[in-house]
This record gives C-alpha cells, structure tokens and sequence, in this order.
C-alpha cells in the first residue's frame, strides 16, 4: 500500500499517511482551484477580524495579510506550484502562506474549520457570477428591445401548437421573452438576498469558543447579514440549487428562443437570416449554413438541468451537518455558470445582428385563416352568442378551405349561408392589420400597447 508521507493539517489523529488512491479520489484542487480569489479574501477578513478581537496581534495580522497578498499574485501570473498533497485550495493556500511567513501562517486557521470556510469561498464566488450573469441578462435585454424597435411594425403569424393561430406584431413576440428574462433578473437578486450571508463563525458545525466578531468579518466582506445557525451554515447549499434552479430556467428560455430562431431560419419558415458570424457550415454539403450557435444553446439547456437535478439528489438524504458529499456541489455549479453565461451573450450577439425577411413573413400571412376569431368577435357585436358565432364561422372556414380561398375572398352571400347577419363591413374585420389594431386589451399585440410596453422596457434599461 502507498502512503503518502506529506503531512496534513489534519494528521495529527492518524499513525499513517494517506493512501495515495485516497487522496486523488478525495483532492478537489482540480477544480476549486478557481476560488483562490474568494478565498484569499476570506482569509484576509478572517485574519483582519482575529486582530480586531485581540486573538492575533496586530504584526501576526500584517504578515499574514501580506502573506496571502504574495500568494495571490504568485497564482495570478501562474507561478504558483501545486502539490498532489493539497487536498485543496484552502490547504494550498494555507501551505504557500507557512512557507512564506512561517509559524504565524499556522495560526490563520484559528476559530475556523475548511467547513464554514469553503461555504464562505462559494458564497463569494456565486455572488460575483450573479451579478456578471444579471449583467448580461441587461445586455440581452437590451439586444431584444433594439430588435423590437428596428422592426416595430412588422406583422408576423403568431402560433399555438406549432399552427398558424393570429396576426401579432415581432416586437410583441420579442417582447414576450423579455418578460422571462425580466422574471430571470427577478429570481436572481432574490437569490442574492439569501446567498449574500456570512457563514464564517460556524466553524465545523457547533461555532467557536473564540470572541469572533463576524458581524465585523461581514462588513469586510460587504454580507448585509450573518448566519444564524451554525449547523445551518455548514451544511445549506440551498443557494447553490437555487442559483442552478434559476439558471435553468434561463436555459430554458434561451432554448424555446433558439427553437423558434431554427425554426423560422429554415427553408420552410424562412422568415430571419441569421448572421454568418453565428452560423456554420457543412463538410460534405456546400450549400448548407447551419444555426449552430441556436442548437447549441437548446442542447446546453439540458446539461444545466442535469446539474439541478444531480445537485438534489447530492442533497436530499445528507444528515446535519457538513458531509463530503458536499464537495460534490462545486463541479456543477462551475459547469452552470460556464455554460449559462456564454449562453446569455452569444443569443444577445445573435440578436444584435439578425434581419427579419419582412416580405417572406408578409406571405405566411395568407393561408391559415388568422382572422376567423375576428369574424367572430365581429359576428358577437351584431348580438350573436359567441358559441354560435364560434360554429358559424367554423363552418364558413370549412367552406373556404374545401373552394382553396381565403375568408376575405369570399363573397357576402357565401358568408351569410353560415352568418346570416353578415353585412359588408364584416370585410374590414378580416384584414391583417384591422385584427392586429383592434386587440388593445393589457397585454395585446395592438401597436398601441406594444408602444407602451417597449418604451418601459427601453426606460427600464436606460436605452434612447
């Protein structure tokens, strides 16, 4: 059996090292390594705190501040050496600070465990990649509002079930997506409320027979709060799937996006060219640009799901308090935030320089009979109860389709064989733009009510 015969911090308790198996399987320096920011930070604070409350003195607190400052820049250009025995990036940190301070870098470490201190490092970290993640999602909103003002005006088919259903504006369709991301920026800075707490002080699990002060350690760290159970605080990770839980369903949105930008970049649709820039091409088959960047984006919604789920399953049957399962957060939560925010950027770039094909949209407007509800709505203001309008005009579509014309194209008496009451201003009701005006209520598609909802939206965003 090999051992290895580096000491831990924690060897003290053992007659022999560790198997050297063991502690690859067990070594998370591969990965969260990438905290070495957030937990130099930490560190610092903790150190500042431990002077504050007399527990350093305050040349101690100068060394080690300094210390961690030189390992910092040391990782920053790359020249810090990694060894196999750090378990990880608390315990390399901890090793480079000892060796260059010495003793005093053994004592950072005093009234805390690796358990309330990795809590601390993904809090911090998780914090930084909210507020880059709610950035972006501004700048995607922004990408969508322009779009929507390029092309105010355009009329498109709108859709239920995949079939040709009403006429609404693009900017209206567009518009519908910036509520998700509206409704994404919202679970994220209610995220941020309980993410943005302090754990250090909790120590492994019970808190510390040290006076800390970390509502001092707070301040340093800009947390507007403290934990408040130290079992709690070592344990939680509600934030972690809660983060994920919001960056999926910003996936999904991405994804039901990308869906309709394949779909209408199709030759079927053919309603939007999508740059080149965004796309690419085939090895066999010339002719072919492919929406790539769009597939992508709908495949990628699936693995941040699977980190949701895998991330619960981690959680769902774990004792208080702090488990190694836990270890097990950090892989997926660094994948999510990888794939979501490059996800988020390249749909606005996407956005940024997609052209509609207005005359190929205006031709899918024929065909679909998406002015049937209007005739009904228009047969109900001449006092006809909407089921029975609702059967009439069913039955004059059916007539349409089966003599391959269009309801406007129909003449009034072959309209008054199913809707008697019928006069020839029903034709004006039949119009594409007519149909698209009339539907002012809150939230329709009439340009009225799109004007207002994209001027807030471009208030809201600072846009001119």
């Amino acid at each position: 059996m090999t051992h290895d015969h580096k000491v831990k911090p924690w060897q003290g308790r053992f007659r022999v090292g560790t198997d050297r198996l063991v502690e690859e399987f067990t070594s998370s320096l591969h990965f969260d390594r990438r905290l070495y920011r957030h937990d130099i930070a930490g560190s610092m604070a903790h150190a500042r705190m431990l002077g504050k409350q007399g527990i350093l003195t305050a040349e101690e607190v100068a060394a080690i501040v300094r210390g961690l400052a030189t390992v910092q820049e040391e990782i920053d250009r790359g020249e810090f050496v990694f060894e196999p025995a750090d378990e990880d990036i608390h315990m390399a940190v901890e090793r480079r600070l000892t060796a260059l301070i010495g003793d005093v870098g053994r004592k950072l470490h005093t009234a805390r465990s690796r358990n309330d201190q990795v809590a601390l490092d993904v809090r911090l970290y998780l914090r930084d990649q909210v507020q880059e993640l709610l950035t972006a999602l501004t700048d995607l909103r922004r990408a969508g509002a322009r779009l929507a003002r390029k092309y105010f005006g355009v009329i498109l088919p709108g859709y239920t079930h995949l079939q040709r259903a009403q006429p609404v504006l693009f900017s209206h369709h567009l518009l519908a997506y910036d509520e998700m991301w509206r409704r994404d920026q919202g679970r994220l800075q209610d995220a941020l409320k309980r993410l943005n707490v302090l754990p250090l002080g909790a120590a492994a699990l019970a808190g510390t027979t040290f006076p800390i002060d970390p509502a001092y350690t707070a301040e340093l760290l800009a947390f507007p709060a403290i934990q408040r159970n130290s079992l709690d605080a070592v344990g939680d990770r509600d934030f972690v799937v809660e983060f994920a839980a919001a960056a999926s369903l910003i996936m999904v949105h991405l994804s039901r996006l990308a869906e309709e930008l394949i779909l209408w970049s199709s030759a079927e649709f053919d309603f939007i060219d999508i740059a080149d820039a965004y796309c690419t091409g085939s090895s066999i088959m010339p002719q072919k640009k492919n929406p790539d960047v769009a597939e992508l984006i709908r495949g990628k919604s699936g693995r941040v799901i699977g980190h949701l789920t895998g991330l619960l399953v981690t959680l769902k049957g774990l004792p208080l308090a702090y488990n190694r399962d836990l270890q097990e957060d950090k892989e997926p939560l660094f994948d999510v935030v990888d794939t979501v925010l490059p996800c988020v950027r390249l749909t606005a770039k996407v956005l940024e320089h997609l052209e509609l094909k207005k005359e190929n949209i205006a031709r899918a407007l024929r065909g679909g009979f998406l002015t049937a509800t209007d005739m009904a709505d228009y047969l109900v203001t001449k006092g006809v109860p909407f089921r029975t309008a609702h059967a009439q005009v069913g039955q004059t579509v059916r007539y349409a389709e089966s003599h391959g014309k269009e309801l406007a194209e129909l003449t009034l008496e072959e309209i008054r064989q199913f809707a008697p009451v019928v006069e020839t201003d029903l034709f004006a009701w039949l119009t594409i733009d007519h149909s698209v005006q009339r539907r002012t209520s809150p939230g329709g598609t009439a340009p009225v009510r799109v004007a207002e909802v994209l001027a807030a939206v471009e208030a809201e965003l600072g846009l001119p």
